[in-house]
């Protein structure tokens, strides 16, 4: 394949970041894009000399090597089963879904298709992670706090809890993910939510949530996100093992141990390049780095939606490290859909 067709389903802010990127590659052709909005399809589109798509059935059907489902989180499901069905590679922004069971149906599907997949969890793809991972190579974790604590994005939809999941499924999916890079799986997690909409209309999710999570490795941590500011305060991690504490965001890593204290800078825009630029080179057949297929980032989906699940029954919920594990509350007051309760 000397050229990699891309098609992108949605014309939101994320999409256009990732037509800017995919359009900067030589061998990347966008073939188009659809979008429930026609207008912002079109215009999507004919910024980069594309076509613009009726509807993914129109998108598929014009052949596209790989598609790029870029859609707002209530609407995963049905874009991801037509891609699946028609047998073509995917990229999936996160979060994969609003929900767990959307998620495990869709993972379901990928496994049995074999399909090749990416989700874009790009932080993954800063190098300051590596250097990280390296730091802590032969340092058992002993504690790592996360944090996400922003606005209220400008979206009509975020605010709501069922279009949504909230700020921990929505935004604080990257550090949860990059703590399961970098410590390992949560096995159990207790979280409380203030009880306290922000004040938007028609919002109901929480402005703040404190989470406390203990770790299959024995590590114990937290994490805290909030969506009460007018600026995006700080979002990243901070790790302390054995004469180490590291703090690691978008910006860069800051270590200190018995050398003293010394910052390295990050590279955002860098890694949001890397992430398509890795899941393009596999579907070209030509590299092999996707650091996030479906069934990797559904585990971060679990973690964050347990985390949404205790803050919102104030229960503690345990997440079994299996491959077909799903979260467990403590108590058997209305689960959501996917989740198992002990009995």
């Amino acid at each position: 394949m000397r050229v990699c067709r891309v098609g992108l389903v949605g014309a939101g802010g994320v999409a256009q970041r990732h037509a800017r990127v995919l359009t900067g590659f030589e061998d990347v052709e966008l073939l188009g894009v659809t979008d429930v909005t026609r207008d912002a399809a079109e215009a999507l589109a004919g910024t980069h000399g594309a076509r613009a798509f009726v509807d993914v059935d129109e998108l598929l059907a014009a052949g596209p090597d790989a598609v790029y489902v870029c859609v707002p989180p209530f609407a995963h499901g049905p874009v991801e089963e037509a891609v699946i069905a028609a047998g073509v590679p995917m990229f999936v922004e996160k979060p994969v879904a609003v929900d767990l069971e959307t998620a495990e149906r869709i993972a379901e599907l990928v496994e049995r298709r074999q399909l090749l997949t990416a989700v874009g969890h790009h932080w993954r793809y800063l190098h300051v992670v590596e250097q990280a991972r390296e730091l802590l190579a032969d340092r058992p974790v002993r504690m790592v706090n996360g944090a996400w604590l922003d606005k209220v994005p400008p979206v009509a939809w975020w605010a709501r809890r069922d279009r949504s999941g909230g700020p921990v499924v929505e935004q604080a999916a990257h550090v949860l993910d990059l703590i399961r890079a970098l410590v390992g799986e949560a096995t159990e997690v207790t979280a409380y939510g203030d009880g306290a909409p922000p004040p938007v209309d028609g919002a109901d999710i929480d402005s703040v949530t404190a989470a406390t999570l203990r770790f299959e490795g024995g590590a114990v941590g937290t994490l805290a996100a909030a969506c009460v500011l007018g600026w995006k305060h700080r979002a990243g991690v901070e790790i302390l093992a054995d004469g180490l504490a590291l703090s690691l965001a978008e910006d860069g890593l800051t270590i200190c141990d018995a050398d003293g204290e010394r910052h390295l800078p990050g590279d955002p825009d860098g890694a949001r390049a890397a992430v398509d630029r890795a899941f393009v080179d596999a579907v070209r057949g030509v590299g092999d780095d996707v650091r996030v297929p479906y069934a990797e980032a559904l585990r971060t989906q679990r973690l964050a939606l347990a985390v949404a699940e205790s803050a919102r029954t104030g229960r503690s919920v345990s997440l079994p490290t299996g491959p077909a594990a799903r979260p467990r509350t403590a108590v058997a007051d209305a689960p959501p859909a996917g989740v198992t309760v002990d009995a």
